[in-house]
């Protein structure tokens, strides 16, 4: 799996902002990636040092529309902690 197969896109949300300024990100992540394959996704893409990786399964959302029902797609997101000497991830210094 190619490094830019595993980080989907990052998560732009006011609790992923308040975790920028500690040098914690996180991203959407393929549903088959391990913990080992974001942390070496993120070191390779943004030439970082990653302290350590969390990640979450996120379900589906119950919807209704016109007499159906479905759910939305279930995601996986990670949590990125960097290490205290790692530099930033510039993409991120203009929102924290």
């Amino acid at each position: 799996m190619n490094a830019y197969d595993v980080i989907i896109k990052p998560v732009l949300t006011e609790k992923a902002y308040q975790n920028i300024p500690n040098k914690k990100y996180c991203f959407y992540v393929n549903v088959d990636a391990t913990k080992t394959d974001v942390k070496s996704a993120v070191e390779r893409i943004f030439e970082v040092e990653v302290e350590k990786v969390n990640i979450v399964n996120v379900r589906g959302k119950l919807k209704r529309e016109r007499g159906s029902v479905g759910y939305t797609a279930a995601r996986k997101k990670a949590y990125v902690q960097l290490t205290e000497k790692s530099k930033t991830i510039p993409f991120f210094d203009s929102l924290g």
